[in-house]
């Protein structure tokens, strides 16, 4: 039997103060949306576009997973991240505004880990997130953290989007 895989560990990060950060997360970030794209049927998450500098000067707070336990992760070398959650936050709302994990890390823990917390570090706040409508994995995730779906969005033309809340 295998053994199940070790939780990541998980820190608050800061990618406009760490180019090499940035870097690594947007590998992360291009490859998990290129996985959404293929599912959706559509290149034009905008995600999917942005630049290291984007990225940098993106107005949003960021946790990062790392995990290592995973395939081609070689001890003693420096960890990357597997996975990252970006948000925005106000006194009420807490917005994620994006969930990124490695392909090579779906299915082992590691975006439920990271939206668990965001909903901890929320406390009672309203949070609020948005996927792809046809994304199932990612819709699945949410409802299973008790997130109401509360509508559907088409962003550009045939692209829709799944909103969920949980208060």
């Amino acid at each position: 039997m295998n053994p199940l895989p070790a939780p990541p560990t998980i820190v608050e990060v800061r990618p406009d103060a760490d180019e090499a950060l940035a870097r690594s997360l947007l590998a992360v970030q291009h490859a998990a949306y290129a996985v959404e794209a293929a599912m959706i049927g559509d290149d034009r998450i905008p995600p999917l576009r942005e630049t290291v500098a984007d990225l940098r000067e993106a107005s949003l707070r960021w946790l990062a997973a790392f995990a290592a336990d995973l395939p081609g992760v070689k001890p003693g070398v420096e960890p990357r991240p597997v996975g990252a959650i970006a948000w925005s936050e106000d006194d009420t709302t807490v917005d994620i505004d994006r969930l990124v994990v490695d392909p090579a890390a779906h299915r082992r823990g590691v975006g439920r880990a990271l939206v668990g917390a965001v909903l901890a570090r929320a406390g009672v706040r309203r949070v609020l997130v948005a996927t792809g409508r046809a994304n199932r994995p990612a819709r699945r995730l949410y409802e299973s953290l008790g997130f109401t779906a509360i509508g559907d969005e088409e962003v550009i033309p045939h692209l829709w989007i799944s909103r969920y809340a949980l208060h």
